[in-house]
């Protein structure tokens, strides 16, 4: 007697989507199991505080569920739930600072708006790989992405840590393809010079460069090993 050595597959979002409207709670549980984390971690991003960030978890699948009828499917289902995950996270920002909105497309920025040159380059101390281990790293790194401007900061965690595309980040937020662009560049830029700042050598501080030459790989690599850790990694 042949046994069946094949595992059954497993089923795809779509999949799921369709039996939890059909009434199969179990399904609809799946998908909660299957997001959770990455909905926590929009929210998390957004709010910084770990309360707001459950509450706002908790409301997400609370709104899934009740508007999951109406979920058309045109986009996946990772992709609607990121959308919900991010107007309830604004929504709860909102409320938090007593707003009717956030003030994300104040001073409107284009492409061709002014980017700040840095103030402080220099040649860094370590080696990026070694400086991803420290344990200071991640505590520099969260207090420079705290110290952005609202509307710079929402832009980075949406794009650089959450990986959503500009016109989805543009979609989120309510603004033009453009400003994501700028404000993504502005983060980045405020960053590198945080990090330069905390990991550069005084000694080997570098004038200002206007010329487009890029002293600042050192920066860039490390924020990249930060968000890719496995990258650094030796074995």
């Amino acid at each position: 007697m042949s046994q069946d050595t094949h595992a059954p597959a497993v089923a795809d979002d779509a999949a799921l989507v369709a039996r939890a409207k059909g009434g199969d709670f179990a399904a609809f549980e799946e998908l909660v199991s299957r997001h959770e984390g990455r909905v926590y971690s929009i929210a998390m991003n957004i709010l910084r505080q770990r309360q707001d960030a459950e509450d706002a978890t908790q409301t997400v699948f609370l709104n899934a569920l009740e508007h999951l009828e109406g979920f058309r499917e045109e986009a996946a289902f990772a992709t609607w739930i990121t959308r919900v995950a991010v107007n309830t996270a604004l929504k709860a920002l909102r409320k938090r600072k007593g707003l009717s909105t956030v003030p994300l497309d104040g001073g409107r920025e284009t492409e061709t708006g002014e980017i700040r040159h840095p103030d402080y380059i220099a040649e860094w101390r370590g080696d990026p790989a070694k400086l991803v281990a420290q344990r200071d790293l991640k505590r520099i790194l969260d207090e420079a992405i705290e110290a952005l401007p609202e509307r710079h900061r929402l832009v980075f965690v949406l794009r650089d840590v959450e990986g959503l595309s500009v016109r989805e980040a543009a979609e989120a937020l309510g603004i033009s393809e453009a400003n994501v662009k700028v404000r993504l560049l502005r983060a980045r830029l405020a960053l590198r010079e945080a990090l330069t700042q905390a990991f550069g050598d005084p000694a080997r501080r570098l004038a200002p460069d206007h010329s487009g030459t890029d002293h600042a790989t050192a920066a860039e690599e490390l924020l990249r090993l930060y968000e890719n850790p496995a990258r650094g990694r030796t074995r």
